[in-house]
């Protein structure tokens, strides 16, 4: 028969087309054996059927005279008690048989259930067996005849007796009311004839059936030899016998799975290899796939009859590939065949390229996870984030002491500090972070810290070496199911670092030797990234304190301001930002703020330089353009020296680009002159709170060269507040510059009148919410004013004799300043510096006197471009001797030049109060 239904699922159409006319010879090859042979095989069915439905109405007509017999009785009972029960438990009967006239309810009832089902009487007694209801209604109140007893105590009782209308079979059922006690009887009765002669009814109609069934076996007898006729194409059943044993023995010998699954999702067919790989029961053929105990998988594809083409179905510990294909895509029977092989190797190969694939992704992403930031901490902190859970339960990264400061770790000391922790959940056993441990010569990480090769320790309830650091720990560790670790140094260039430690304890199975090499793999990433931020620590300390050298440690004594200011250095790395505060001749102060582009050492030398260079430009007295301009040429001829043949710019020793705003403040003229190159203007906060920018000439910055620089001189209350600041306060990444000259000026407003310390805590948390990514350097200075009683001013002429005239005023002055211990030295430098100017220079002569709160300063001015210079004078000479004694009897003096001429000043301590 599968022979049969092979050559149909694959022959095309039902006539036999040319998809399997080579499985037989065409119609008008066909021997004449062949064809009698199927024809004699036709006949033999029809015999056959026919000789089966003779046998079958024969046996049909004698059971059913033998049941008329023997069973009509128990038909009559069955019958019987089901409609004395049906009616006894029919709704509202109690409340009937309680009613004052329960004939009356239930008499056409009763008639009606007798009709309906056939029985010959249907009758209800109350508990003394008298008659409510009867199919003859003048026996309604009479005794029931039969037996009731065993029915009064809740039984059910048929009994056979000879009634009226013949022998007959009747069955008393109790009524009970709702707690259980009997009010009533309903008996049901039919004669045994009735039931018999509805068997009997039946003969004509089995005959006639058997009449038809004759005729249709004969009619399909027809049928099935013609389709045998084109299903075989003429093959005999020698012929037949011979391919059903071919395709029998190629399914045992195949060494595929083959199933073939019928209508309704049952196996029609499965072949030796096809039991072998998928487990099947011995009675699987016939049952439905669901029964067969696959997976779930294997089953929905089984019933689900579609088309795979190669998937890989796990099956018990086997990888089995499956195909399958419906049955009745070329006109065949309903179903689907499928085929299994065996590729449990090829899941072998494919579990470990598996494998590979989560250590080559679990690599990548700890290449572009670790090492983000040159942050030694947050680096060992994602390296324990990496390898949790995918490769270990836990992770402990421990770094030397020396290594976090930047500097190598010393050789044999094994002290290291927990710098980070990962797990799957929190084990208190384990060094908390920032602990620091001094591992033991026996434990893995001492070993491994040492040797510089990584440690493994596949069975820690067995290894006693790590015991050694802390044997209670070390009990705590195992209870929390930690079974095996790996430690590996964390190496760089020849230095060890550092360890990491990694452990498992949900994970059952223990580490390996490929998991030592993936852990290897894993800290050689994290160790370089760790080194690099090491070597960034260092530097940066190095430029921090290079910085910190070249700042301004405390502000200079100075009584025209009152200075705050406040230094940021910048997120990562150091930068070029700074400040200064030079006091100058003539009470007056320079404010200086520049900015250094770039950062690191580099910047930072070059931020000492040119705040070396304002220092040595300010020692001269020079106006802000001038010093600007100054500065600019100095940066601009560092950048144009040359290194090497073939004049490459020498980057290393250039100075880079920079920003500057220079300011003079006087507190005698109470003026501001600024000039300042390509730097944001300073800000202005009045005495009364309101914030402006002036409008002062902006240069190129240092280094571009360009036109003259420009200042502009702004006249000052006392009180007034200047802002200087470098870019970073006021620019961002997601800020620009007018936005943040926006927030500055309502930052100062909100500051109102408060003092410059006050200011710059106001301004620095309204503007620099976070870290700044730039260096910023803010100052922040309150203007005074030197009273007019403590200036004294001489217009001199141009006459020797006028000298006594100006040191007699002096005299008078300092009486009045209470300050006659400085008359003598002071008259005398006033009679140096004048009679010098009388002599040397043209024009009118000025002489003013400035009592600080410190010093006293003596300033003579003339017309002339012509600075003295202090000169040792030989014994023998008659002059030349003046300025060397200005000089040794004052603490400081002197030469600045004005539009007109210049100044010549001297500067003496005020004695002790």
């Amino acid at each position: 028969m599968f022979g049969a239904r092979r050559s149909h699922g694959s022959g095309g159409t039902g006539d036999g087309g040319p998809g399997r006319r080579r499985a037989g010879r065409p119609s008008s090859e066909r021997p004449p054996g062949s064809l009698l042979g199927v024809r004699s095989l036709a006949g033999q069915v029809f015999l056959l059927q026919a000789v089966l439905v003779l046998l079958l109405v024969v046996a049909a007509v004698a059971a059913l005279l033998v049941q008329a017999g023997s069973s009509g009785t128990q038909e009559a009972r069955n019958r019987s008690v089901a409609v004395a029960e049906a009616f006894a438990a029919s709704p509202g009967l109690p409340e009937a048989l309680r009613s004052q006239d329960p004939t009356e309810v239930l008499q056409p009832l009763a008639e009606r259930a007798r009709q309906r089902t056939g029985v010959d009487f249907v009758v209800v007694t109350d508990t003394d067996g008298i008659r409510y209801t009867h199919p003859e209604p003048d026996r309604i109140g009479r005794r029931f005849v039969g037996t009731i007893e065993p029915a009064l105590e809740g039984k059910v009782v048929t009994e056979e007796i000879v009634g009226t209308i013949g022998p007959l079979v009747q069955a008393v059922v109790p009524v009970t009311d709702s707690d259980g006690t009997v009010i009533g009887l309903v008996s049901a009765g039919i004669t045994v004839d009735k039931v018999s002669s509805g068997v009997q009814d039946q003969l004509p109609l089995l005959f006639g059936a058997s009449a038809a069934a004759l005729l249709l076996s004969m009619a399909g007898t027809a049928v099935i030899g013609r389709r045998l006729l084109r299903q075989t194409h003429g093959l005999g059943p020698a012929e037949l016998a011979r391919m059903y044993e071919h395709h029998d023995a190629v399914l045992h010998a195949v060494r595929e799975g083959v199933l073939i699954v019928g209508t309704g999702g049952r196996l029609v067919l499965a072949n030796d290899e096809a039991r072998r790989l998928l487990d099947l029961p011995p009675d699987a053929e016939g049952r439905h796939v669901p029964e067969l105990g696959l997976d779930q998988r294997t089953t929905r594809l089984l019933t689900s009859g579609r088309p795979a083409v190669d998937e890989a179905h796990m099956v018990g510990d086997r990888m089995v590939v499956v195909n399958q294909q419906p049955t009745d895509r070329y006109g065949g029977p309903p179903g689907s065949v499928a085929t299994f092989r065996d590729s449990t190797e090829l899941r072998v190969l494919s579990k470990s390229a598996e494998a590979a694939r989560r250590r080559l992704k679990l690599l990548y992403d700890a290449g572009t996870g670790i090492g983000t930031t040159l942050d030694m901490v947050r680096t060992a902190e994602e390296l324990a984030k990496a390898a949790v859970p995918r490769f270990a339960d836990f992770v402990t990264v421990d770094l030397a002491d020396a290594v976090l400061r930047g500097d190598e770790p010393a050789d044999g000391a094994v002290g290291l500090r927990r710098v980070a922790a990962a797990g799957i959940r929190d084990v208190p056993a384990f060094h908390p972070t920032g602990e620091l441990i001094d591992f033991r010569p026996a434990t893995p990480q001492a070993r491994g810290y040492r040797s510089g090769h990584a440690v493994l320790e596949s069975e820690l309830t067995t290894a006693e070496g790590w015991r050694a650091q802390d044997p209670e720990r070390a009990r705590d560790i195992l209870a929390e199911g930690v079974h095996s670790l790996v430690t590996v140094p964390l190496q760089a260039r020849g230095i060890v670092l550092g360890t990491a430690t990694f452990w498992r304890s949900e994970k059952p199975e223990p580490f390996d030797d490929d998991d030592l090499s993936l852990a290897e793999e894993l800290v050689a990433r994290a160790a370089a990234a760790v080194d690099n931020a090491r070597r960034y620590t260092r530097e940066h300390a190095m430029a921090a304190t290079l910085q910190r050298s070249l700042l301004p440690r405390a502000l200079p004594g100075q009584g025209a301001l009152e200075v705050a200011h406040r230094y940021l250095p910048a997120q990562s790395g150091v930068g070029g930002d700074w400040f200064d505060v030079i006091p100058l001749s003539g009470a007056r102060v320079a404010l200086v703020v520049g900015d250094v582009v770039g950062h690191g050492l580099h910047a930072a030398a070059t931020m000492g330089r040119l705040r070396t260079a304002v220092h040595n430009f300010s020692a001269l007295d020079l106006p802000p353009d001038e010093i600007i301009g100054h500065l600019d040429e100095l940066v601009s001829r560092s950048d144009r020296g040359f290194d090497g043949e073939e004049g490459e710019p020498d980057d290393a020793t250039g100075m880079m680009g920079a920003t500057c705003l220079y300011a003079i403040y006087d507190p005698v003229a109470r003026t501001c002159v600024i000039a300042r190159a390509g730097h944001p203007p300073l800000a202005l906060v009045h005495p009364d709170g309101s914030v402006e920018f002036p409008d002062t000439p902006v240069g190129a910055p240092l280094g571009l060269g360009g036109p003259p620089y420009e200042t502009a001189e702004i006249d000052l209350a006392e009180g007034s507040r200047l802002v200087l600041y470098t870019d970073g306060l006021i620019e961002d990444r997601g800020r620009d510059i007018d936005v943040g000259l926006a927030l500055l000026r309502e930052a100062l407003a909100h500051a109102g009148t408060a003092s410059p310390e006050e200011m710059c805590d106001v301004v620095t948390g309204a503007l620099l919410i976070e870290r700044p990514r730039d260096d910023v350097a803010l100052l922040v200075a309150r203007t005074r004013a030197l009273a007019v009683d403590r200036t004294a001013v001489w217009d001199v002429p141009s006459e020797p004799a006028a000298v006594a005239e100006v040191r007699a005023g002096v005299a008078r002055r300092l009486a009045d300043w209470e300050l006659e211990e400085l008359g003598f030295t002071t008259e005398l430098i006033l009679s140096e510096l004048v009679t010098n100017a009388i002599r040397h220079a043209t024009g009118p002569v000025g002489v003013r006197l400035l009592r600080l709160e410190r010093s006293l300063i003596c300033e003579v001015s003339d017309t002339s471009n012509t600075s003295p210079h202090l000169r040792r004078a030989a014994a023998t000479d008659e002059g030349g001797r003046g300025l060397f004694l200005v000089a040794q009897l004052s603490e400081r003096w002197g030469t600045r030049y004005t539009g007109s001429g210049k100044i010549i000043w001297a500067e003496q301590p005020l004695p002790p109060r």
